[in-house]
């Protein structure tokens, strides 16, 4: 009898030092995770979509501050991402060729980005987190960008043209 009552005395002491712990370690998992709410978008780096050659898809993305945007290479074909312009406060971003990339969208505005190796062909985007407190900076951005395209001269324009 008393080897089944040490025996439950000591399980429940392993129970009672395991519960505090397993408390503290979810609260750090849900510190960690980011915001609460927070979504994930993927954008898609292709040679070929349904807008045409050398895209992003979607070209228009509208997001909540604290999102992530993901960059996919679906495509394989030297495709990069990289800001063009972003709000202020906002931090630019390179991504390596043919490689998934993850952006936190931490500032509200309008970001303009382009695949460096395809820019001349048009490959280029905008993404709106929350407001487009910026949009009118975006747009003279956005002539500038284009100014070097050599063909889909209108795709970013296009695209802000979804921003509200």
């Amino acid at each position: 009898m008393k080897n089944k009552l040490s025996q439950g005395l000591a399980t429940n002491a392993k129970n009672t030092a395991i519960g505090p712990m397993a408390a503290v370690l979810g609260a750090l998992a849900l510190a960690t995770a980011g915001p609460a709410g927070a979504a994930e978008h993927v954008i898609k780096m292709l040679n070929q979509g349904p807008s045409g050659t050398m895209v992003f898809e979607p070209a228009y993305l509208k997001v909540d501050v604290g999102d992530t945007v993901v960059f996919e290479p679906t495509q394989p074909g030297g495709h990069n991402v990289q800001s063009s312009f972003v709000p202020d406060g906002a931090e630019s971003w390179t991504s390596s060729p043919d490689a998934e990339y993850r952006v936190e969208m931490s500032v509200e505005g309008v970001y303009l980005y382009i695949c460096a190796p395809h820019v001349v062909m048009g490959m280029s985007g905008v993404i709106q987190v929350g407001d487009a407190v910026n949009l009118d900076a975006a747009k003279e951005a956005a002539v500038s960008t284009a100014a070097g395209f050599m063909m889909n001269k209108d795709r970013l324009t296009t695209a802000l043209a979804n921003v509200q």
